[in-house]
């Protein structure tokens, strides 16, 4: 595993040792990197631990929401609008135009508990959010997409 600073590695093994307790299906790390990726149901969820700055990392958690929907400014506002709303966390867009929904926390000062609260937000909002996306503007779930074909 290549990591870019000490606090990134000290945060990954952090994490690494709470994921057992939080989910019941986790993967190895994604490619050597300092990824995992973690089975909710048929939602999947990455967890990245990023290096910040020298002496900080970040828990970067997101979900992928939709996919192939048809981006527009209706639905650019709505997303906006929506992460005024919520409590932490938002929604971003991948180059390729699909739906993800996010939430960072900072590494060092990380609690498990933490962790597992900002997990389920992500997850609770994706499965919220995708049905009502697709319905609006076409697409498809991300959950659909992951097992279609």
């Amino acid at each position: 595993m290549n990591f870019q600073t000490e606090a990134q590695k000290d945060c990954y093994h952090k994490v690494a040792e709470w994921l057992p307790n939080i989910c019941d299906r986790l993967s190895k790390p994604v490619e050597a990197s300092p990824i995992f990726s973690l089975q909710f149901g048929s939602a999947t969820v990455l967890v990245e631990i990023r290096a910040f700055r020298e002496l900080e990392s970040v828990i970067y958690i997101w979900s992928y929401v939709a996919t192939e929907v048809a981006i527009s400014d209706d639905l650019l506002l709505f997303l906006l609008k929506q992460n005024d709303d919520f409590r932490f966390g938002g929604f971003s867009m991948a180059d390729d135009g699909d739906i993800r929904f996010h939430a960072t926390l900072l590494g060092a000062s990380c609690q498990e508990n933490e962790l597992k609260l900002a997990l389920h937000e992500v997850l609770e909002t994706a499965d919220i959010f995708d049905d009502q996306i697709v319905k609006t503007w076409g697409g498809r779930r991300a959950a659909d997409a992951l097992f279609a074909d």
